[in-house]
């Protein structure tokens, strides 16, 4: 006798995501989600993806929102932020028996029906418009005058529109202890957790490390690529590849000593075989997980990072890594030097095994599990 197939075979799936105009940490976890659900259909608020480039949707048709046709929405669609909530909750996903949001801004927001079950993977509460407000108005230039006020205007408005959507999500998903914390106190919501899939697999282990430091981010405030910079170049004989672009280029560029190297943007290839034979990754940033420190470990690189965030759960202290416990110049030097006290004691082959707990099977056997359940719960109540 043939087995029954699962409840959710048979269910009409929805995947939202708020934005598709690049590859990086969030589209990779909707990569993961797409191939789990070939057959559902990908909503999204705009899509500015080439055509080169969307094997990991799949290369679906994705149904859009209205800002997808407002003027110079290619390269300004942040710009149109005011009106994200009203472009999501006009996206008509009512004819889905499961929804699922891949959420760090506002595709949680969708509106739902009765007997429909939302599952929300969430990256992070919108940090712009909670706790890196100031440092997000401040890089736009708007901390002060009329634009300024309009600015804080539009983000009180979306904190309080954002304070209301956690009540159209049945589940939530954090990507990390951290977001779970956060979750809570923001939304009052509880969630798991399930750590975002990293290409583990992708990465060789350098067995042959040389003598020098890599950090490697898009260059914005919040990233400290700077404070890097600026402890290294009070570290001369020390020597540092910095891997990255962003409107903070030209500040760290003017920071940076003779011993650092800046290499701008680099083609993935670049960045494995520069982490594959670093000492060590550098990181100085508050991350919600923190997908780089994870590849570098799985080069079998160790990592020098700051404290705080989902970093705590990806590196063990003095096994994978070293923790700065201050996000200033003083705290990083110390690290450095405790670091370069101790790298005999840390195992290559120890810190490519912390790095396989993050891979994409185990993502996928834990989100498929999870929905999955969920889902046939919700068919019984029906």
């Amino acid at each position: 006798m043939m087995p029954l197939q699962p409840p959710i075979s048979n269910l009409r799936i929805a995947v939202i995501h708020d934005w598709l105009v690049t590859y990086a940490g969030a589209e990779r976890v909707l990569e993961q989600i797409l191939r789990l659900y070939p057959s559902a259909d990908l909503f999204s608020l705009v899509d500015f993806l080439p055509a080169g480039e969307r094997d990991f949707i799949l290369n679906k048709t994705v149904s859009t929102s209205f800002i997808q046709k407002m003027p110079f929405a290619k390269k300004k669609y942040r710009n149109y932020l005011a009106l994200m909530p009203l472009a999501v909750e006009q996206l008509d996903l009512s004819d889905y028996d499961v929804i699922i949001s891949s959420c760090h801004a506002v595709a949680k927001g969708i509106l739902t029906r009765g007997g429909q079950v939302h599952i929300c993977y969430c990256h992070t509460p919108i940090r712009y418009a909670w706790d890196l407000q100031r440092e997000y108005l401040r890089e736009s230039g708007l901390d002060h005058g009329v634009r300024g006020f309009i600015a804080k205007a539009i983000l009180h408005y979306i904190r309080m529109w954002d304070s209301v959507t956690p009540n159209r999500v049945d589940y939530f998903i954090a990507n990390s202890k951290y977001v779970a914390g956060r979750i809570k106190k923001i939304y009052g919501r509880d969630s798991i957790v399930i750590y975002p899939p990293v290409d583990i697999d992708g990465f060789c282990v350098g067995t042959e490390k040389e003598e020098y430091y890599i950090t490697a981010s898009r260059m914005v405030p919040y990233k400290r690529t700077a404070l890097i910079v600026e402890a290294f170049s009070a570290m001369p004989d020390k020597r540092l590849i910095v891997i990255g672009d962003g409107p903070d280029f030209e500040k760290v560029k003017s920071r940076a000593a003779k011993n650092i190297e800046l290499l701008g943007y680099q083609p993935e290839a670049v960045l494995k075989g520069y982490l594959q034979k670093a000492k060590a990754f550098v990181f100085a940033a508050e991350e919600d997980f923190g997908i780089l420190p994870v590849e570098a470990q799985a080069c079998g690189t160790p990592v020098i990072a700051y404290g705080k965030g989902g970093v705590l759960e990806t590196v063990v202290e003095n096994r994978t890594g070293i923790f700065f416990e201050e996000q200033n110049v003083a705290g990083l030097i110390k690290a450095v030097n405790n670091f370069e006290k101790n790298q005999a004691a840390f195992s290559i082959t120890e810190i490519r095994k912390n790095a396989e707990r993050f891979g994409r099977e185990r993502f996928k056997a834990e989100f498929k599990r999870f929905v999955e359940e969920k889902a046939e719960m919700n068919v019984d109540q029906i």
